[in-house]
């Protein structure tokens, strides 16, 4: 069955999530490769029942947070509007759930993103490639998110999406302008992709997988 129910009431500390739950003979969405990459998390953490992964997605608003997230849910991604609040996409299979949080980037919903840091297992940050001029203000944003003691020795996995456009910047220039080899306190890749076209979305999804699985250890 799908269930899906979402709002935000803005200047308000609670907000509600949209949760989806996904079942087997939904076949037309396991179909998905995207998808997979989300159910190989499920399937290599067997060793730890009923174990909850929580993800963080984050990232200055446009960057492509929300499109990716449907990518990897296998939604329609043709009519994606900014998101005021926050989304939450919820796997079940196996005995096993997998949160992945995707919260608003707009300046004035960023102040409320510590209210999501606890518990997080993996932190997904989304880059646009392509939008240079905020490159200095998404880099400020990351650095301060690697300060915050809640969020400490979480690996993290920084996105340089929308690669499928031709003035994006690579991944080396973003991570050379970020000063992403300074970062010592955890685990961390950056990975090229399209949030719009799927590429690059599964090697990072593998990472994911392979240090959500370290972390949990």
């Amino acid at each position: 069955a799908l269930h899906n129910q979402e709002f935000f009431q803005e200047g308000e500390d609670i907000l509600i999530s949209s949760n989806i739950k996904f079942s087997a003979p939904q076949s037309n969405l396991f179909s998905s490769w995207l998808f997979k990459g989300l159910l190989s998390i499920l399937r290599k953490l067997k060793s730890a029942p009923d174990q909850e992964v929580r993800i963080l997605l984050l990232g200055l608003d446009n960057a492509g947070k929300t499109t990716l997230l449907k990518q990897l849910a296998s939604e329609d991604i043709s009519h994606i509007t900014p998101t005021q609040g926050f989304n939450i996409k919820s796997v079940q299979s196996q005995g096993f759930k997998l949160n992945v949080w995707d919260i608003g980037g707009q300046r004035k919903i960023r102040p409320y993103w510590r209210n999501y840091f606890e518990n997080t297992d993996i932190l997904i940050y989304v880059i646009d490639s392509a939008d240079r001029k905020r490159f200095e203000e998404t880099g400020q944003e990351l650095a301060e998110l690697l300060e915050e003691e809640k969020l400490s020795c979480v690996p993290v996995l920084i996105f340089a999406n929308k690669q499928d456009l031709l003035t994006a910047a690579p991944a080396s220039e973003i991570a050379e302008g970020l000063n992403l080899h300074t970062i010592r306190d955890r685990v961390w890749q950056i990975q090229s992709c399209s949030a719009l076209t799927g590429e690059g979305v599964q090697d990072g999804m593998n990472w994911v997988c392979k240090n959500v699985n370290a972390k949990k250890k």
